[in-house]
């Protein structure tokens, strides 16, 4: 496809080098081309999109691992008050794309939203230390949390955060193990292989769980629910923000935990 662009064009679009594709000055005055274009159909498509007031259809919605699993009940009542809407959800830790419709709602932690999203704060995520019940048993309900094992970052993430928390908090504190993926570390803690920093929302409920009593009150984060400008006033996307609001009210003392 790229020989025939270039055959039809009658310009070299790209160097071929050993290292690979190379764009030329014809290559990059193309591509910035094509990105306006991209932008243009994308902004149309949402304007379409929003004038959309049948509801049913597909709606794709982004959140957080732990956010789904503290709060699958939003989708659960969504899905049961609006059956002919088809959610597709999708979890990750990256801030999607909403331009490129990578989803059309997203439910992220911030201190605030990037300025081309409308939506609503609906809470605030506080952090805590917990660990197993088991654990806190072997170890002692009174020890130190430098005496309980802890579960680490990926140091191929960045890590210094953690790190210069456990250096005031839990000096000389030992890693049984490392990872990036919130579910392992959860399923770990929850195995009793250490202790880690856990969302208040999960681990609070959790009976097998104990906090260790040292929250990250600093640390805390906005719960927003967001989705383009564009798409505010599309009717699948605005019944979702509007039960999302209605969903996440009571819940609040959920995402804050109980006062210590």
């Amino acid at each position: 496809r790229l020989r025939d662009a270039e055959q039809r064009l009658g310009v070299l679009l790209f160097d071929r080098t050993p290292e690979g594709l190379v764009a030329t000055a014809a290559g990059e005055e193309l591509a910035e081309t094509a990105e306006r274009v991209e932008a243009e159909v994308l902004t149309t498509e949402g304007r379409l999109l929003g004038r959309d007031e049948a509801l049913r259809g597909r709606l794709r919605v982004s959140t957080l691992d732990f956010v789904f699993d503290a709060f699958p009940e939003l989708f659960g009542t969504f899905r049961e008050r609006y059956p002919g809407i088809e959610v597709t959800v999708r979890v990750t830790t990256e801030n999607v794309s909403l331009r490129r419709r990578e989803a059309d709602v997203a439910l992220r932690l911030a201190q605030s939203p990037a300025e081309h999203l409308v939506g609503r704060r609906v809470g605030t995520i506080h952090f805590e230390v917990y660990a197993a019940r088991s654990l806190v048993e072997r170890v002692g309900e009174d020890a130190p949390l430098s005496a309980f094992p802890w579960i680490g970052w990926d140091d191929r993430d960045d890590t210094r955060f953690m790190d210069a928390w456990l250096a005031e908090h839990a000096p000389g504190a030992s890693f049984t193990i490392r990872t990036g993926d919130f579910g392992v570390t959860r399923r770990a803690v929850s195995a009793g292989l250490g202790a880690h920093f856990m969302p208040c929302c999960l681990g609070e409920p959790d009976p097998n769980l104990v906090s260790l009593g040292h929250r990250l009150v600093a640390e805390a984060r906005g719960l927003f629910v967001l989705t383009l400008a564009d798409l505010r006033h599309n009717s699948r996307v605005r019944a979702f923000m509007d039960h999302a609001y209605a969903y996440f009210e009571p819940q609040r003392p959920r995402m804050e935990g109980p006062p210590r």
